[in-house]
């Protein structure tokens, strides 16, 4: 993929959600989450972050996540769908 300063989103911030947003950087994947639930399942989110980007053969990638307590099958789809997003556009 080649670069582009463009973000991608996918879900809301509505309760048993997230809203994932992907960013096409430089460097390694960067992934920042911010979660109602962050003590209990921060490391979790983060590392079903990084299986679906490691699938997808997604590098240089900056990606946020917002969880409002999504189970761990909605974050993979939100994070799926906003690098779909993204490739459609380059």
């Amino acid at each position: 993929m080649k670069y582009t300063q463009e973000r991608f989103t996918a879900g809301t911030l509505e309760s048993s959600d997230a809203m994932v947003t992907v960013a096409y950087c430089e460097g390694e994947n960067r992934i920042t989450v911010d979660s109602v639930v962050q003590e209990q399942f921060g490391e979790a989110i983060r590392k079903t972050v990084e299986e679906v980007l490691h699938e997808m053969q997604v590098k240089n990638a900056s990606v946020t996540v917002v969880d409002r307590g999504a189970l761990d099958c909605v974050i993979r789809a939100r994070v799926e769908t906003a690098v779909l997003r993204g490739r459609e556009g380059l």
